[in-house]
């Protein structure tokens, strides 16, 4: 496929094909695109708002294939759904290891580093609950912007 896009060749988006062809994915135009539009989105956007942003890019793409490939890009490790404060998941293409802080009124949400909680022994309670994957921490509460308006 020939894309004129000028973040064709970016290495986030090689290594994201080369991901896909490891998992045996098919790279289609419509991963490429949603998973294009994670890399450069900054709000940690929902389905519904990477659907209206490819639609205007892609006019044939639905939204049932927005949340399809969204389901298969997290089950494969490829992005990241955060759970907010609200019903709806919002997703992320960076899989570092990071943190994040959600507005609760705007729904505002920002990364952050936190290496002591990181390193931090777990709890007593979890000795021999079994093998723990990720630890991911989600505070909540007002952004600046929220509480000057308030």
């Amino acid at each position: 496929m020939t894309n004129t896009r000028q973040d064709e060749g970016s290495p986030m988006m090689l290594q994201f094909e080369k991901s896909c062809r490891a998992a045996d994915l098919k790279v289609t135009h419509q991963r490429l695109e949603v998973y294009r539009e994670l890399v450069q989105a900054k709000d940690h956007p929902s389905a519904e708002m990477l659907y209206k942003r490819i639609l205007k890019k892609l006019p044939t793409i639905s939204l049932d294939t927005v949340y399809r490939t969204l389901a298969t890009l997290e089950k494969h490790g490829l992005i990241v759904r955060i759970q907010a404060v609200s019903s709806q998941a919002r997703f992320e293409a960076k899989i570092t290891i990071h943190h994040h802080a959600v507005c609760s009124n705007c729904g505002a949400i920002i990364d952050f580093t936190w290496d002591s909680f990181d390193k931090m022994p777990l709890p007593s309670e979890l000795n021999g609950w079994g093998k723990i994957n990720k630890r991911n921490a989600i505070l909540e509460g007002t952004c600046h912007t929220c509480s000057a308006k308030s």
